[in-house]
C-alpha cells in the first residue's frame, strides 16, 4: 500500500552542522516500536543531538500484510533516505541487506521498547562518542559534507 499522509517538520537554519543523526522508528502510536519494519503501518523519524531531540516526519502507510511482497518496501526506503538508522520489533533479512546496502542500520528491538527510551540512549552515545554505529554514522555523515564541500570549493562552469 502507498504511503497515505506525511508531514515533515522543517528545521530551523541553525540546526545544520550539528553532530546529529536522524532515526527512524517503526510505531503505531508513536510512543513504542512495535512493528515489524515490512509492514509497518507508521514510521516515526526523529533528528537526534546530544542536547535535543527533534520530531522530523511522521508517515503512515496503512495496514498491510506481513506476506512477503517485497514491492511494498521500496517506499519505505526512500522515505528513509538520509536515516542513519531504523528501529523496529521485527525485520526480514532482505530488508536487512537492503537497508545496510543503503547505509542505514537496522535495529530489532523488543516489542514494545519506549520511542523516548531509545531516543536518550542515542542521544548519550552521540554525546559520549563511544565506538559502535553511532560513531560510524557520525563519522560517515562528517565524510559525506566534506567531499560536499570540496565539490562545491571546486566552482561549476557552464
Amino acid at each position: 500500500m502507498a504511503m497515505q499522509r506525511k508531514l515533515r517538520v522543517l528545521e530551523s537554519e541553525g540546526d545544520a552542522g550539528q553532530r546529529a543523526l536522524q532515526v527512524a522508528f517503526a510505531t503505531s502510536d508513536l510512543k513504542h516500536v512495535d512493528q515489524h519494519f515490512g509492514s509497518a503501518e507508521r514510521f516515526a523519524i526523529y533528528r537526534v543531538e546530544a542536547g535535543r531531540v527533534t520530531l522530523s516526519q511522521v508517515a503512515e502507510f496503512g495496514s498491510q500484510q506481513q506476506d512477503g511482497n517485497e514491492n511494498k518496501l521500496l517506499e519505505k526506503f526512500v522515505l528513509l533516505d538520509g536515516c542513519a538508522a531504523v528501529y523496529s520489533q521485527a525485520i526480514g533479512p532482505s530488508a536487512v541487506r537492503q537497508l545496510l546496502g543503503l547505509g542505514i542500520q537496522p535495529m530489532r528491538v523488543a516489542e514494545g521498547s519506549s520511542i523516548s527510551a531509545l531516543l536518550s540512549v542515542l542521544q548519550q552515545e552521540i554525546a559520549s562518542a563511544a565506538p559502535g554505529w553511532v560513531s560510524r554514522a557520525l563519522e560517515r555523515q562528517r565524510r559525506d559534507r566534506r567531499r560536499f564541500d570540496a565539490m562545491a570549493a571546486e566552482g561549476w562552469e557552464d
